[in-house]
């Protein structure tokens, strides 16, 4: 809808809900159907932004979001940066001149990607970052440079052997399928089943899933992020609020 009113958002396109039940009653499996028009969309999205997922000169990165009926907010998965590996992070700090921008993106994506995908939980992750940072005696994140996060990052992926006897996914589509896979069954989780029963929203109605390229606010001084309404979400009023 915002793209149709001309408005300069980041092209993506959406999976409907119709998928979502699909998968639901058929073994939780993905139609090939929807992946070969998934690639296609893809293709489109490269052509627009000029970038190739998992391309080693410009790649291009995507986000993974839910969309249900009605916004469900903090009850779905969501997942960022996805199409970075071991090859995509060294051309994403080759383009934008920034290591650290890199690093940090690419040791963020494993470890919501674990987290969401493959169930290792979030503050095994946490643990090694707290650590790493009490070693080198600094308290915020910030404060880590481009070689801590690439430490980090092979700790992250040793991690990762370790709870799932299997390499983190390097292959971008792959990582595409489990992302999709992974909103679909956040429809079931227990947070938004509690937070449907108590919103009377039907379980029946399903999510969709919102493929986009990403966009960064941490990239650099000129670069910023928020959430902005065409309407004040407090009392209606018809103005820009964010």
């Amino acid at each position: 809808l915002m793209a149709k009113l001309g408005l300069p958002v980041p092209p993506g396109f959406t999976i409907s809900t119709k998928v979502c039940d699909y998968f639901y009653k058929n073994n939780k499996k993905i139609p090939k159907k929807v992946l070969s028009q998934a690639n296609k969309e893809i293709k489109i999205i490269e052509s627009i932004t000029k970038k190739k997922f998992g391309g080693l000169n410009n790649p291009l990165l995507i986000s993974v979001r839910s969309g249900s009926r009605v916004s469900m907010p903090g009850m779905m998965d969501t997942i960022l940066n996805l199409g970075l590996n071991d090859k995509t992070v060294v051309a994403l700090k080759n383009k934008t001149l920034n290591g650290r921008f890199a690093k940090d993106s690419y040791r963020r994506f494993i470890q919501m990607y674990s987290n969401v995908v493959l169930n290792v939980e979030n503050y095994h992750f946490e643990e090694l970052i707290e650590n790493y940072k009490l070693t080198k005696g600094v308290l915020l994140d910030t404060e880590l440079d481009e070689e801590d996060w690439d430490d980090l990052i092979k700790d992250f992926k040793s991690l990762v052997k370790e709870k799932t006897k299997k390499e983190f996914p390097q292959n971008v589509k792959d990582q595409l399928i489990g992302a999709v896979c992974a909103v679909f069954l956040s429809w079931e989780s227990n947070r938004a089943k509690i937070y449907r029963k108590l919103n009377q929203i039907s379980s029946d109605w399903g999510t969709a899933v919102n493929v986009q390229s990403m966009v960064f606010g941490n990239m650099g001084n000129d670069c910023a992020t928020g959430v902005v309404f065409t309407r004040n979400p407090s009392d209606g009023t018809k103005n820009i609020y964010g």
